[in-house]
Protein backbone atom coordinates (compact mmCIF):
# COMPACT_ATOMS: atom_id res chain seq x y z
CA UNK A 1 0.00 0.00 0.00
CA UNK A 2 3.10 2.18 1.22
CA UNK A 3 3.23 2.79 -3.29
CA UNK A 4 -0.16 3.59 -3.93
CA UNK A 5 0.20 6.12 -1.15
CA UNK A 6 3.33 7.78 -2.46
CA UNK A 7 1.86 8.28 -5.71
CA UNK A 8 -1.72 9.99 -4.17
CA UNK A 9 -2.40 13.35 -5.36
CA UNK A 10 -2.05 16.19 -2.67
CA UNK A 11 -5.94 16.77 -2.74
CA UNK A 12 -6.63 13.49 -2.54
CA UNK A 13 -9.71 12.53 -0.39
CA UNK A 14 -11.29 9.28 0.95
CA UNK A 15 -13.57 8.53 3.44
CA UNK A 16 -16.91 6.68 4.37
CA UNK A 17 -20.35 7.56 3.40
CA UNK A 18 -23.29 5.55 4.01
CA UNK A 19 -26.45 5.04 1.46
CA UNK A 20 -29.93 5.27 3.47
CA UNK A 21 -33.46 4.91 2.62
CA UNK A 22 -36.75 2.80 3.29
CA UNK A 23 -36.47 -0.58 1.70
CA UNK A 24 -36.37 -1.30 -2.06
CA UNK A 25 -35.40 2.35 -2.58
CA UNK A 26 -32.12 1.49 -4.86
CA UNK A 27 -29.69 1.48 -2.39
CA UNK A 28 -27.74 -1.93 -3.52
CA UNK A 29 -28.40 -0.80 -7.19
CA UNK A 30 -26.78 2.14 -6.84
CA UNK A 31 -23.68 0.29 -4.68
CA UNK A 32 -23.27 -1.88 -7.68
CA UNK A 33 -23.42 0.60 -10.35
CA UNK A 34 -20.88 3.04 -8.50
CA UNK A 35 -18.23 0.09 -7.47
CA UNK A 36 -18.71 -1.32 -11.15
CA UNK A 37 -19.59 -4.82 -9.97
CA UNK A 38 -21.67 -6.84 -7.90
CA UNK A 39 -21.11 -6.81 -4.55
CA UNK A 40 -24.59 -5.90 -2.78
CA UNK A 41 -27.43 -7.74 -3.78
CA UNK A 42 -30.14 -6.66 -5.30
CA UNK A 43 -34.19 -8.12 -4.98
CA UNK A 44 -37.58 -6.13 -5.85
CA UNK A 45 -38.11 -7.47 -2.58
CA UNK A 46 -38.17 -5.34 0.60
CA UNK A 47 -35.51 -5.84 3.37
CA UNK A 48 -32.99 -7.67 1.37
CA UNK A 49 -29.80 -6.40 2.50
CA UNK A 50 -29.11 -7.54 6.13
CA UNK A 51 -25.27 -6.94 6.39
CA UNK A 52 -23.14 -3.94 6.47
CA UNK A 53 -21.67 -4.28 2.73
CA UNK A 54 -18.77 -1.72 1.68
CA UNK A 55 -18.04 -1.11 -2.07
CA UNK A 56 -15.01 0.50 -2.59
CA UNK A 57 -15.21 3.13 -5.89
CA UNK A 58 -11.42 4.08 -7.10
CA UNK A 59 -11.19 7.73 -8.81
CA UNK A 60 -7.91 8.99 -9.37
CA UNK A 61 -8.38 11.61 -7.07
CA UNK A 62 -10.69 9.96 -4.44
CA UNK A 63 -11.55 6.53 -2.69
CA UNK A 64 -15.27 6.11 -1.90
CA UNK A 65 -16.30 3.73 0.77
CA UNK A 66 -19.83 3.03 0.15
CA UNK A 67 -21.59 1.22 3.52
CA UNK A 68 -25.02 -0.17 2.51
CA UNK A 69 -27.11 -0.56 5.51
CA UNK A 70 -30.17 -2.45 5.48
CA UNK A 71 -33.70 -0.32 4.83
CA UNK A 72 -34.53 2.04 7.92
CA UNK A 73 -37.98 0.77 9.10
CA UNK A 74 -40.32 0.66 11.93
CA UNK A 75 -39.31 -2.86 13.40
CA UNK A 76 -41.73 -5.33 13.91
CA UNK A 77 -39.56 -7.65 14.91
CA UNK A 78 -36.43 -8.20 16.90
CA UNK A 79 -34.66 -8.91 14.10
CA UNK A 80 -36.03 -5.51 12.76
CA UNK A 81 -35.10 -4.18 15.61
CA UNK A 82 -31.46 -4.92 15.07
CA UNK A 83 -31.34 -4.21 11.37
CA UNK A 84 -32.28 -0.21 12.76
CA UNK A 85 -29.64 -0.47 15.70
CA UNK A 86 -27.06 -1.68 12.60
CA UNK A 87 -27.81 1.12 10.52
CA UNK A 88 -27.62 4.03 13.70
CA UNK A 89 -24.47 2.80 14.34
CA UNK A 90 -23.33 2.97 10.63
CA UNK A 91 -24.43 6.62 10.23
CA UNK A 92 -22.48 7.78 13.26
CA UNK A 93 -19.45 6.33 11.87
CA UNK A 94 -19.63 7.89 8.48
CA UNK A 95 -18.04 10.99 6.62
CA UNK A 96 -21.52 11.52 4.78
CA UNK A 97 -24.65 10.37 4.02
CA UNK A 98 -26.54 9.34 0.99
CA UNK A 99 -30.37 9.54 1.55
CA UNK A 100 -32.24 7.46 -1.34
CA UNK A 101 -35.74 8.29 -2.41
CA UNK A 102 -37.14 6.80 -5.68
CA UNK A 103 -38.50 9.02 -8.24
CA UNK A 104 -41.17 7.12 -9.13
CA UNK A 105 -42.80 6.98 -5.43
CA UNK A 106 -44.44 10.02 -3.36
CA UNK A 107 -42.06 11.11 -0.26
CA UNK A 108 -44.41 8.97 2.69
CA UNK A 109 -44.78 8.29 6.29
CA UNK A 110 -41.61 6.12 5.86
CA UNK A 111 -39.05 8.57 4.39
CA UNK A 112 -39.98 11.10 6.64
CA UNK A 113 -39.66 8.83 9.42
CA UNK A 114 -35.82 8.16 8.30
CA UNK A 115 -35.36 11.80 7.65
CA UNK A 116 -36.27 12.72 10.95
CA UNK A 117 -33.26 10.33 12.20
CA UNK A 118 -31.12 11.85 10.24
CA UNK A 119 -31.87 14.87 11.51
CA UNK A 120 -30.49 13.77 14.89
CA UNK A 121 -27.11 13.60 13.60
CA UNK A 122 -23.86 15.18 14.20
CA UNK A 123 -24.19 18.57 12.67
CA UNK A 124 -20.62 17.52 11.02
CA UNK A 125 -22.31 14.80 8.60
CA UNK A 126 -23.33 15.85 5.24
CA UNK A 127 -26.35 14.49 3.94
CA UNK A 128 -27.04 14.60 0.31
CA UNK A 129 -30.26 13.16 -1.30
CA UNK A 130 -30.16 11.03 -4.26
CA UNK A 131 -33.03 10.90 -5.92
CA UNK A 132 -33.29 7.22 -7.82
CA UNK A 133 -35.31 5.79 -10.19
CA UNK A 134 -35.30 8.40 -12.59
CA UNK A 135 -35.54 6.26 -15.41
CA UNK A 136 -38.76 5.14 -14.68
CA UNK A 137 -40.62 8.66 -14.74
CA UNK A 138 -40.93 11.70 -17.42
CA UNK A 139 -39.35 15.17 -17.07
CA UNK A 140 -42.08 16.58 -14.94
CA UNK A 141 -42.37 13.87 -12.34
CA UNK A 142 -38.57 14.12 -11.69
CA UNK A 143 -38.65 17.72 -11.15
CA UNK A 144 -41.98 17.83 -9.35
CA UNK A 145 -39.79 15.05 -7.13
CA UNK A 146 -36.88 16.78 -6.88
CA UNK A 147 -39.21 20.23 -5.41
CA UNK A 148 -40.60 18.14 -2.72
CA UNK A 149 -37.26 16.29 -1.67
CA UNK A 150 -35.75 19.83 -1.19
CA UNK A 151 -39.10 21.08 0.53
CA UNK A 152 -38.78 17.47 2.66
CA UNK A 153 -34.73 18.64 3.69
CA UNK A 154 -35.98 22.12 4.34
CA UNK A 155 -38.56 20.98 6.78
CA UNK A 156 -36.89 17.62 8.47
CA UNK A 157 -33.16 18.68 8.24
CA UNK A 158 -33.52 22.15 10.04
CA UNK A 159 -31.62 24.81 9.98
CA UNK A 160 -29.06 23.22 6.73
CA UNK A 161 -31.54 21.03 4.76
CA UNK A 162 -29.59 18.43 1.93
CA UNK A 163 -25.82 19.59 0.90
CA UNK A 164 -27.20 18.73 -2.21
CA UNK A 165 -30.08 16.83 -4.10
CA UNK A 166 -28.44 15.03 -7.01
CA UNK A 167 -30.97 12.83 -9.32
CA UNK A 168 -29.83 9.31 -10.50
CA UNK A 169 -30.48 6.08 -12.13
CA UNK A 170 -28.36 3.06 -11.24
CA UNK A 171 -29.85 1.04 -14.10
CA UNK A 172 -29.00 3.24 -16.87
CA UNK A 173 -26.14 4.93 -15.39
CA UNK A 174 -27.32 8.82 -15.48
CA UNK A 175 -25.42 10.79 -13.19
CA UNK A 176 -23.54 7.79 -11.57
CA UNK A 177 -20.63 10.20 -11.86
CA UNK A 178 -21.75 12.96 -10.65
CA UNK A 179 -22.83 10.81 -7.15
CA UNK A 180 -19.08 10.14 -7.16
CA UNK A 181 -18.30 13.91 -7.75
CA UNK A 182 -20.56 15.12 -5.17
CA UNK A 183 -19.56 12.53 -2.32
CA UNK A 184 -16.25 12.81 -3.15
CA UNK A 185 -15.82 16.51 -2.25
CA UNK A 186 -17.34 16.00 0.57
CA UNK A 187 -14.38 13.30 2.30
CA UNK A 188 -11.80 14.45 4.13
CA UNK A 189 -8.24 15.09 2.87
CA UNK A 190 -6.66 11.41 3.09
CA UNK A 191 -4.73 9.01 1.43
CA UNK A 192 -6.32 5.87 0.22
CA UNK A 193 -7.73 3.48 2.77
CA UNK A 194 -7.66 0.26 0.55
CA UNK A 195 -5.30 -0.71 -1.94
CA UNK A 196 -6.42 0.00 -5.78
CA UNK A 197 -8.27 -2.69 -7.44
CA UNK A 198 -9.81 -3.97 -4.05
CA UNK A 199 -14.02 -3.39 -4.09
CA UNK A 200 -14.98 -4.45 -1.47
CA UNK A 201 -13.83 -5.91 2.34
CA UNK A 202 -16.77 -8.68 2.77
CA UNK A 203 -15.47 -11.96 3.85
CA UNK A 204 -15.76 -14.36 0.63
CA UNK A 205 -18.33 -16.76 2.37
CA UNK A 206 -20.60 -13.75 3.54
CA UNK A 207 -20.97 -12.98 -0.10
CA UNK A 208 -21.72 -16.12 -1.09
CA UNK A 209 -24.33 -16.77 1.62
CA UNK A 210 -26.17 -13.14 -0.15
CA UNK A 211 -25.56 -14.60 -3.83
CA UNK A 212 -27.42 -17.51 -2.56
CA UNK A 213 -30.25 -15.77 -0.67
CA UNK A 214 -30.81 -13.55 -3.97
CA UNK A 215 -31.17 -16.45 -6.21
CA UNK A 216 -33.54 -18.19 -3.34
CA UNK A 217 -35.42 -14.94 -3.11
CA UNK A 218 -36.55 -14.80 -7.13
CA UNK A 219 -40.46 -14.96 -8.14
CA UNK A 220 -41.35 -16.38 -4.98
CA UNK A 221 -43.96 -14.84 -2.35
CA UNK A 222 -43.89 -11.81 -0.25
CA UNK A 223 -43.74 -13.75 2.86
CA UNK A 224 -40.76 -15.09 2.11
CA UNK A 225 -37.87 -12.30 2.40
CA UNK A 226 -37.88 -12.28 5.80
CA UNK A 227 -38.01 -15.53 6.70
CA UNK A 228 -34.96 -16.84 4.62
CA UNK A 229 -31.32 -16.99 5.73
CA UNK A 230 -28.58 -18.66 4.05
CA UNK A 231 -25.46 -20.00 6.02
CA UNK A 232 -22.38 -21.42 4.32
CA UNK A 233 -20.97 -24.40 6.85
CA UNK A 234 -18.22 -25.15 5.02
CA UNK A 235 -15.65 -24.37 1.95
CA UNK A 236 -13.31 -26.90 1.27
CA UNK A 237 -10.72 -27.20 -1.89
CA UNK A 238 -11.43 -30.72 -3.05
CA UNK A 239 -8.14 -32.69 -2.74
CA UNK A 240 -8.08 -34.66 -5.87
CA UNK A 241 -7.96 -32.04 -8.80
CA UNK A 242 -4.95 -31.26 -10.93
CA UNK A 243 -3.43 -27.86 -10.46
CA UNK A 244 -3.97 -25.67 -13.03
CA UNK A 245 -8.22 -27.03 -12.53
CA UNK A 246 -9.37 -26.50 -8.97
CA UNK A 247 -12.53 -27.12 -7.32
CA UNK A 248 -14.02 -26.05 -4.05
CA UNK A 249 -16.77 -27.83 -2.31
CA UNK A 250 -19.40 -25.40 -0.61
CA UNK A 251 -21.74 -27.05 1.70
CA UNK A 252 -24.96 -24.05 2.63
CA UNK A 253 -28.01 -24.40 4.97
CA UNK A 254 -30.87 -22.27 4.00
CA UNK A 255 -33.16 -21.92 6.93
CA UNK A 256 -36.55 -21.13 6.78
CA UNK A 257 -39.30 -20.43 9.24
CA UNK A 258 -41.97 -22.44 8.54
CA UNK A 259 -41.98 -26.52 6.96
CA UNK A 260 -44.63 -24.47 4.07
CA UNK A 261 -41.48 -22.03 2.80
CA UNK A 262 -39.52 -25.30 3.20
CA UNK A 263 -41.84 -26.54 0.06
CA UNK A 264 -41.54 -23.01 -1.28
CA UNK A 265 -37.68 -22.89 -1.74
CA UNK A 266 -37.57 -26.57 -2.98
CA UNK A 267 -40.10 -26.47 -5.54
CA UNK A 268 -41.95 -29.72 -6.72
CA UNK A 269 -39.51 -32.74 -6.97
CA UNK A 270 -36.85 -30.12 -5.82
CA UNK A 271 -37.12 -28.10 -9.61
CA UNK A 272 -36.66 -24.68 -7.44
CA UNK A 273 -34.10 -25.24 -5.30
CA UNK A 274 -31.90 -26.77 -8.34
CA UNK A 275 -32.60 -23.62 -10.01
CA UNK A 276 -31.53 -21.32 -7.14
CA UNK A 277 -28.06 -23.67 -7.40
CA UNK A 278 -27.52 -23.09 -10.72
CA UNK A 279 -27.96 -19.59 -11.05
CA UNK A 280 -25.30 -18.91 -7.60
CA UNK A 281 -23.40 -21.49 -9.09
CA UNK A 282 -22.45 -19.24 -11.69
CA UNK A 283 -22.19 -15.66 -9.79
CA UNK A 284 -20.11 -17.69 -7.14
CA UNK A 285 -17.21 -19.05 -10.01
CA UNK A 286 -17.34 -15.42 -11.19
CA UNK A 287 -16.76 -14.65 -7.35
CA UNK A 288 -13.95 -16.81 -6.39
CA UNK A 289 -12.69 -17.50 -10.01
CA UNK A 290 -12.33 -21.50 -9.94
CA UNK A 291 -15.04 -23.91 -10.50
CA UNK A 292 -17.33 -24.92 -7.41
CA UNK A 293 -19.84 -27.94 -6.17
CA UNK A 294 -22.62 -26.07 -4.61
CA UNK A 295 -24.44 -28.64 -1.75
CA UNK A 296 -27.89 -26.90 -0.59
CA UNK A 297 -29.88 -28.05 2.07
CA UNK A 298 -33.45 -26.23 3.64
CA UNK A 299 -33.90 -26.41 6.89
CA UNK A 300 -36.68 -25.47 9.43
CA UNK A 301 -35.94 -22.95 11.98
CA UNK A 302 -39.28 -22.15 13.35
CA UNK A 303 -39.64 -18.16 14.31
CA UNK A 304 -36.02 -17.56 14.17
CA UNK A 305 -36.72 -13.37 13.75
CA UNK A 306 -38.12 -13.21 16.90
CA UNK A 307 -35.44 -15.70 18.85
CA UNK A 308 -32.28 -13.86 20.30
CA UNK A 309 -30.12 -17.51 20.35
CA UNK A 310 -31.10 -18.57 16.93
CA UNK A 311 -30.44 -14.86 15.78
CA UNK A 312 -27.04 -14.80 16.91
CA UNK A 313 -26.68 -18.74 15.96
CA UNK A 314 -27.49 -17.36 11.85
CA UNK A 315 -24.84 -14.47 12.90
CA UNK A 316 -27.49 -11.87 13.31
Amino acid sequence: MSNTIETTPENFRAGFTSFVGRPNAGKSTLTNAMVGQKVAITSNKPQTTRHTIRGIVHREDSQLILVDTPGLHRPRTLLGQRLNDLVAETLGEVDAVGFCLPANEKIGPGDKFIAQKLGGLPPRTPIIALVTKTDLVNPAQLAEQLLAVTKLGEELLAPKGFAAVVPVSAKDGYQVEEVAKVLAQLMPVSPPLYPDGELTDEPEMKMISELIREAALEGVRDELPHSLAVVVEEMIPREDRPADNPMVDIHVNLYVERPSQKAIVIGKGGTRLRDVGTKARKEIETLLGTKIYLDLHVKVAKEWQRDPKQLGRLGF
